[in-house]
């Protein structure tokens, strides 16, 4: 059973950094054959996108808010996907959770959500 679980999530003051990983298991033909997206939802607000990556690493794209202070990568040899964030602001508080879709070597769609990590940024 394909699972994703997000770690590295806590406590950080504004200006600070983070960095979050989203560690892959039960992944028949691997995590390559996935796009990766992280999320967050803040208390009383929807959940937005923050930044996906393609299957293969090469294409990466980023929600306004978090442009040139957030920067995702993957390591498909080591099954996981990480999010650094650096430059936080007390608005970037939310739970984060990442999110898997694509289709396999026997060209099964597939998709599902990791269930998440707290980030919280104060002072």
């Amino acid at each position: 059973q394909p699972q994703l679980v997000e770690s590295g999530g806590g406590l950080v003051q504004p200006g600070g950094s983070l960095r979050l990983s989203c560690a892959a298991s039960g992944f028949t033909f691997g995590l390559n054959h996935y796009a990766i997206g992280w999320f967050r939802q803040a208390p009383g607000k929807e959940r937005e996108g923050v930044s996906c990556i393609s299957s293969n690493g090469g294409t990466t794209n980023y929600a306004s808010s978090v442009k040139g202070r957030f920067t995702i990568s993957r390591d498909n040899d080591k099954h996981t996907v990480y999010l650094q964030m650096d430059k936080v602001e007390p608005e970037d508080t939310a739970v984060y959770s990442c999110h898997y879709e694509g289709w396999d070597e026997q060209h099964n769609w597939g998709q599902g959500w990791g269930q998440g990590t707290q980030v919280t940024v104060s002072s």
